[in-house]
């Protein structure tokens, strides 16, 4: 270990620890990592996935980064087991939170019509605000909506078989392909938005009508990134548990000009919405 880490005072291991997030050389293999905890870029001659993952989420804290959100991605827990979730006539009670949610069933699928509003490290509410949360649940990075360690930001995970992740237990993060499944259902990606869109909460465009005809009530939360909050009121983006590539989720986007459901891909450390799906 080297001598700065061996500091006797917390006081002064706390200050270490910031500094080694911020920049510094990466350890006994020689590598070494410069960044700025203010800054939106960095330059990188190593491949340590630690000091590569502490700092994107010190950056992405930086700005507005909310008071709430932790530099850990790794600590959430979808505490499978430990109660039971009560349902009522078309709801589901999170027995983590006793937070209600309602729910729809479009053909064989039971979705939230909500978005996630479970509280954990990393996560975030819109500008910070308790009312953004409590309309349009809370902005989420991927490992986090998949409640696994920080490397996978980095690293292909797979989603071949139902990952509950964050959601209550009997729900998990909806793949990609159970979105099609969705979109198929209510006349393809391409008017999907029109059906699948609240009536109200999205800032109005000449010639769109969102009808929400099966009652999913999509809301456009926004989303989150090291830059800040952005699109709330526009966009509607919600992970989906399959991966493009070690560094890119899928995602599906609607947008208020426009009558279709997207599917994108991006890095997972953007914070986006979650619909969870029954199993």
């Amino acid at each position: 270990m080297k001598q700065k880490q061996q500091i006797a005072f917390l006081g002064m291991v706390i200050v270490t620890l910031i500094l080694a997030a911020c920049g510094g050389d990466s350890g006994n293999n020689g590598t070494e990592m410069e960044g700025n905890c203010s800054s939106s870029t960095a330059k990188f001659s190593g491949s340590s996935v630690g000091e590569l993952s502490s700092l994107i989420l010190v950056s992405s804290s930086s700005a507005k980064g909310p008071s709430n959100s932790s530099i850990s991605l790794s600590s959430s827990s979808s505490s499978v087991g430990a109660c039971t979730n009560i349902y009522g006539t078309n709801t589901v009670t999170d027995c983590r939170d006793n937070q209600t949610y309602r729910t729809v069933t479009i053909g064989t699928q039971t979705w939230m019509a909500e978005n996630l509003n479970y509280a954990v490290d990393s996560s975030w509410c819109y500008e910070n605000s308790a009312d953004s949360c409590a309309k349009y649940g809370r902005l989420y990075p991927w490992v986090t909506i998949m409640s696994v360690a920080s490397t996978y930001n980095f690293t292909i995970l797979g989603d071949s078989v139902n990952h509950q992740g964050i959601c209550p237990d009997g729900w998990h993060v909806p793949r990609s392909s159970e979105w099609t499944t969705l979109e198929n259902y209510v006349g393809g990606s391409g008017p999907a938005g029109t059906y699948l869109k609240a009536t109200n909460g999205w800032i109005s465009y000449s010639g769109i009508s969102n009808l929400d005809s099966y009652g999913f009530s999509a809301l456009p939360g926004g989303y989150y990134y090291k830059l800040g909050f952005s699109l709330v009121g526009t966009n509607g983006d919600w992970w989906t548990a399959t991966e493009y590539s070690s560094l890119y989720a899928y995602y599906r986007h609607m947008y208020f000009m426009y009558t279709d459901v997207g599917t994108y891909s991006n890095h997972k450390v953007y914070g986006r919405s979650l619909r969870c799906l029954k199993d």
